[in-house]
């Protein structure tokens, strides 16, 4: 293999930058070339290619986003898109791609490779919702981009005894909310895994009230029932719980800022791998990490059902809250 192509694809998480330096720089030390494919698989469609050397990716792993740029592309779902990215690639002399991204851009990957194309998978979510490896590219930055949110907020809902309701990514998965609650000392998380009612959040911020806290903070993962917004009402219309509430949505302030280190080398760590497993044959699988391990994931076990939530850190935050 003398050519290998990089892309990113789905949402951008801060530490593909670190990955992308390390495909490039571990395909030079295995006298492999490395033609970065821009926006995705969109580019891959459109025939966007362009040659990356040393000098391309120096200082990008402290950048946030991606110099690739990333876009969802409905048409690489049709077969004409398919077919035609396919051509593309080969006929650029592209022996195999390193895919960084969620879900999404795995299961592109998966098509590829069922299609006989040599393919790679690095995970790069936020969320932290991919099966097979502890941790996904990103999610060390997004914690504690909400954490330092919920500390400043924590400052001001003690100066005025509010509730304060803070919304943070994750459609499907709960562990930004679980693990920025435990670590910022909220007084509840609310997450998709676990259906929690209206009348059991006020029932927690009464006896919060009886052990004396100044204030009540609840960080909801986006994709929770009941939603944020439908907590702040419910709080702010019962004459149970006692606070005033205040609704704080991060958006997509989560998915950008530099790098923490700790996503900067599970990235290189990750990038590095990729390529090493690419050049040496593996096809269809995703580099995973645990413990210190990288190691590579079939793209069918990553994909075949969605991760479960952490039972641990679930009975952490119970604990905690207390």
């Amino acid at each position: 293999m003398k050519r290998i192509g990089v892309l990113t694809s789905g949402g951008d998480a801060p530490g593909m930058n670190a990955a992308i330096r390390a495909v490039v720089r571990t395909g030079i030390a295995m006298g492999v070339e490395t033609i970065g494919i821009e926006k995705g698989y969109a580019g891959m469609v459109n025939g966007d290619f362009v040659p990356l050397n040393s000098r391309s990716v120096g200082g990008i792993a402290r950048w946030g986003g991606t110099i690739l740029q990333t876009a969802r592309c409905k048409e690489f779902m049709t077969q004409e898109g398919f077919d035609k990215a396919l051509a593309n690639v080969t006929s650029a002399g592209i022996e195999g791609v390193v895919v960084i991204g969620g879900d999404g851009s795995l299961t592109g990957a998966r098509e590829l490779h069922r299609a006989g194309y040599p393919v790679v998978g690095v995970p790069g979510s936020i969320d932290n919702d991919i099966k097979g490896t502890d941790m996904s590219i990103g999610v060390d930055t997004a914690s504690n981009t909400i954490l330092e949110a919920v500390d400043k907020i924590k400052d001001t809902a003690s100066s005025h005894s509010r509730a304060f309701v803070i919304e943070v990514m994750g459609r499907r998965s709960g562990y930004l909310a679980l693990s920025a609650g435990i670590a910022g000392g909220a007084e509840m998380v609310v997450v998709p895994e676990h259906a929690t009612t209206v009348e059991e959040i006020l029932d927690e911020m009464k006896l919060s009230l009886e052990r004396g806290k100044p204030h009540f903070i609840m960080v909801v993962a986006e994709g929770a029932r009941p939603n944020a917004s439908e907590i702040c009402a419910a709080v702010s219309a019962s004459q149970v719980a006692g606070f005033e509430a205040r609704l704080t949505v991060l958006g997509h302030v989560q998915r950008g800022g530099s790098p923490s280190a700790a996503d900067r080398l599970l990235a290189t760590k990750l990038g590095t791998a990729a390529v090493q497993a690419l050049v040496e044959g593996r096809r269809g699988v995703m580099m995973g990490a645990s413990c210190r391990e990288v190691f590579p994931v079939p793209l069918d076990y990553v994909l075949e059902s969605d991760r479960p939530a952490d039972a641990d850190l679930v009975k952490l935050e119970e604990i905690i809250r207390l």
